[in-house]
């Protein structure tokens, strides 16, 4: 292939060039920047079902219940699994079609063009970091809980600051290196814990299900869907963005509130996206690809789904406790043994829900670096583990330091509106290549292009503009940065850049 035919469409030099498939594919081949190819679709529904089973099971089902849907919170599961099902079919494609590292930063450099990639690859670096970092906050509240249970505890100073007296957390900061420690010795190795992991997080969500299923009183679902109540409208930056541009209350309860409710409950399914950043370091990305995005967001909808009708069958959601719901209806119905087994199950899998995001930020961080866009140092893998160690350390000691001294629980929803961006941009590059590169041989092709991914769009974008104008203010800065970084440095360095001031014009 040519030169020309490499830069893609857009003149050499332009912001808008584009890096072709089998260019990209072609970067994976270079020995000092090529990563092991050890994963099977079983790994890959694992490292999905890990990173999506959190704390959104556990704690946002009593949450939505009580204050936005009631029993219809199952409902709204499932209007958030077809969005993050819609944008997993474009995912799919992308990721068995680019089989590379950097997930929605690679195929939107394959399809829309540099900058667009810059822009996404910044995004979603923010994005892992702060859900890398709140998740080890949230792991090291489970765990200082479990220890008080059995009467350790440990100095004040060391509990984080979002506790009295509290500086640094140091279990959210050891948690971090220990786990950057073994995405360094290898994925494969990360994969098998994972597993192990994700099985006895699994098992406890299923011994919720399965137990609380004895516990159901039918009374408590009458009515499945409450009558509508208006919200009390937010004001300023606190106000949805949906409020401030079109003067759009949403409601609480009632059919409309099942969609307001799927705003939220949405944030307990991100994360499926991360299984596309490891399509690199895939055996038969082309056939596993699909089936490990798509059947670990079956498996989780699933799960979610069932665990809402229980928690809202064994008390009414009107009772319903929004801190702890799954431990406190099993108190209500005088098991609290089951509390401890949910706190336990909570804080093992809270685990694999830090490493998988880690690993997702340090694999796009890597891209971005492989195509000079970040320094290319980052881009040189271990010479026996063949990992990405460089990024992967600097990375988690950051995100150690991030999680040990930072209260972020309000920036915790930069993570869901990064997601959201991420889904519209890999929908808009299915459309986009769909239409250069027709030729493409697909091994998964998205179905009723370009109708489902409009779709998929204008749902994510309905979902961004529910969050907090607040929010939106800070992910503009945080992309304004990524700007001014990309004008600097990243323009002048890229691979691709250089390749097209080399050829002929």
């Amino acid at each position: 292939m040519s030169t020309q035919q490499d830069l893609g469409p857009d003149r050499p030099g332009g912001v808008f060039r584009t890096k072709t498939v089998e260019q990209s594919i072609r970067d994976t081949e270079e020995p000092e920047h090529a990563l092991k190819k050890s994963l099977s679709a079983w790994d890959l529904t694992v490292f999905g079902v890990g990173v999506i089973i959190g704390t959104g099971i556990f704690v946002l089902t009593g949450k939505v219940a009580k204050e936005t849907a009631g029993p219809a919170t199952a409902l709204a599961f499932v209007a958030a699994g077809v969005v993050c099902a819609l944008a997993a079919l474009c995912y799919a494609e992308f990721a068995s079609t680019v089989p590379v590292a950097g997930s929605a930063y690679t195929f939107s450099y394959a399809s829309i063009g540099e900058l667009p990639a810059w822009i996404i690859g910044w995004d979603l670096v923010l994005e892992f970091a702060l859900g890398t970092a709140v998740v080890a906050v949230g792991w090291s509240g489970y765990v200082r809980s479990l220890m008080d249970n059995a009467g350790w505890h440990l100095p004040a100073a060391l509990e984080g600051p979002d506790v009295p007296g509290g500086t640094f957390d140091l279990l959210a900061f050891l948690l971090v290196l220990l786990l950057t420690l073994i995405l360094v010795i290898g994925v494969k190795l990360s994969a098998r814990i994972t597993a192990v992991v994700v099985a006895i997080k699994v098992a406890v969500v299923l011994i919720v299900i399965i137990a609380g299923a004895f516990f159901i009183n039918s009374d408590n679902y009458s009515p499945f869907i409450p009558p509508a109540v208006a919200q009390e409208g937010g004001s300023g930056l606190d106000a949805p963005m949906v409020q401030l541009m079109f003067g759009y209350e949403p409601t609480n309860f009632g059919v409309m509130g099942i969609f307001t409710a799927a705003s939220v409950v949405f944030f307990a399914f991100i994360g499926f996206d991360v299984v596309a950043t490891a399509a690199e370091e895939t055996k038969r990305p082309q056939r596993d690809m699909p089936r490990g995005i798509l059947g670990s967001l079956l498996i989780c909808t699933v799960l979610y789904v069932a665990v809402s009708i229980v928690v809202t069958g064994m008390e009414h959601y009107t009772k319903l406790s929004t801190s702890a719901p799954l431990a406190d209806a099993f108190k209500s119905a005088g098991h609290p043994w089951y509390a401890g087994v949910i706190s336990f199950g909570a804080a093992v899998g809270l685990t694999t829900v830090c490493m998988i995001l880690l690993l997702g930020q340090t694999r796009v961080f890597f891209a971005m670096s492989r195509d000079g866009l970040l320094p290319r140092f980052f881009s040189v893998t271990h010479p026996k583990f063949r990992t990405p160690y460089r990024p992967t350390i600097l990375l988690g000691v950051v995100i150690a330091i991030v999680a040990g001294f930072t209260s972020i629980n309000e920036l915790a929803t930069l993570v869901n509106i990064g997601t959201l961006f991420a889904f519209v941009v890999v929908a808009l590059g299915v459309i986009v290549l769909r239409r250069s590169r027709p030729d493409l041989h697909r091994a998964f092709r998205t179905p009723w292009v370009p109708f489902l991914p409009i779709v998929s769009i204008a749902a994510s974008v309905w979902l961004m503009l529910n969050l907090p104008a607040e929010t939106w203010l800070r992910f503009f800065i945080w992309m304004v940065i990524g700007f001014v970084v990309y004008f600097l440095y990243g323009r002048s360095h890229s691979r691709l850049g250089k390749l097209g001031r080399e050829a002929p014009f």
